[in-house]
């Protein structure tokens, strides 16, 4: 994911946590704040509640890797924040990435097949 994807300041994510609304699963939390840019941006949150250093990284590369794939259906003007729960780090990257499509359905940033 390229820099204008990326969304790293606390002020970024306090914006999006402050106006964006939030939808769940058992898995991972989704903030979703809809805006006026032209690409969608991603912030990861994956805290040590998961797991080790390695388990962390493994998860944040399973959510890039699903948003690189669901990247043509998504909402293309809107700020994602992605965290991640315990139980994601008991999942391969298919399971992440079907549980991610799951919650982005709930949030109606991806159209229901």
């Amino acid at each position: 994911m390229n820099k204008q994807q990326r969304i790293k300041k606390n002020t970024e994510f306090q914006r999006v946590f402050k106006k964006g609304k939030s939808f769940a699963n058992r898995q991972f939390i989704v903030y979703l704040l809809k805006d006026e840019q032209e690409a969608f941006r991603l912030g990861l949150s994956v805290s040590k509640k998961v797991g080790n250093a390695v388990a962390r990284n493994r998860v944040k590369r399973y959510i890039r890797q699903a948003f690189l794939e669901l990247k043509d259906d998504l909402l293309p003007n809107a700020d994602y924040i992605i965290i991640a729960r315990p139980q994601a780090a008991n999942l391969d990257f298919h399971e992440s990435k079907k549980s991610l499509e799951h919650v982005l359905k709930i949030a109606r940033a991806l159209p229901k097949k």
